[in-house]
């Protein structure tokens, strides 16, 4: 994880400025560029939702800052859960699980899961911490439209309906990050992205062993 320029830092001061106000804001991650906000302001996600031309039916992500930050946003972790956190995070891999009760309605789409991550940068980190919680993470694009790795595919695609793009070049990763659920019985890929899923695999086959488990992976 990179640290801050004094011209990031900047930005940041500012950024955190527009998050308190109820603003939106896009920054770098290790994927890709997201775009988000106050994960418990229903106007923020409203805006987002507009911005991105996002279908409704479609939860928005959260990005937090550690693992403490999981209690604030998800009814229970299964054990499994909790292997991948630790495996992966902070990193590429989103995990669905159970929402909690606090998140708005928005967030979750009316569902009853909720995704979640610890990015590996930076600049999210910090934003979360100095919020003091969780934000938005979702990808700083129209919707169906390519997700942008530089501060400059945000603005083409988003121009001036951010109130911020915090600027730190081109992102590492340049993939968005893999999904998995983990409310069922086993783990279900729900997309595709930076983290493979032969380490995914890999990961569930460790968990596996540790609790005799078999074939847990199987559905895999």
């Amino acid at each position: 994880m990179s640290t801050l320029s004094s011209q990031v830092a900047l930005q940041i001061d500012r950024a955190i400025e527009i998050l308190k106000a109820g603003g939106i804001v896009a920054f770098p991650t290790d994927t890709v560029y997201g775009l988000g906000g106050d994960a418990f302001n229903t106007e923020v996600a409203e805006r987002i939702y507009e911005v991105k031309q996002r279908p409704r039916h479609l939860p928005l992500p959260l990005v937090l800052a550690d693992l403490a930050q999981v209690a604030c946003v998800v009814d229970s972790v299964p054990g499994i859960a909790s292997f991948l956190m630790s495996y992966f995070w902070p990193g590429g891999l989103t995990l669905v699980l159970p929402r909690g009760n606090s998140l708005p309605d928005i967030i979750t789409a009316g569902g009853n899961k909720v995704a979640i991550r610890v990015p590996d940068h930076v600049v999210p980190l910090t934003l979360i911490r100095r919020l003091g919680a969780p934000i938005i993470g979702t990808s700083a694009n129209i919707s169906d439209n390519p997700s942008p790795v530089t501060a400059e595919g945000v603005e083409q695609q988003l121009g001036k309906q951010v109130d911020l793009i915090v600027d730190m070049g081109e992102c590492p990763g340049g993939l968005e990050s893999t999904v998995v659920d983990v409310t069922g019985v086993t783990p279900v890929i729900l997309r595709h992205g930076i983290i493979p899923e032969k380490e995914i695999k890999r990961a569930c086959r460790g968990y596996a062993r540790e609790v005799g488990k078999g074939a847990y992976c199987s559905g895999l």
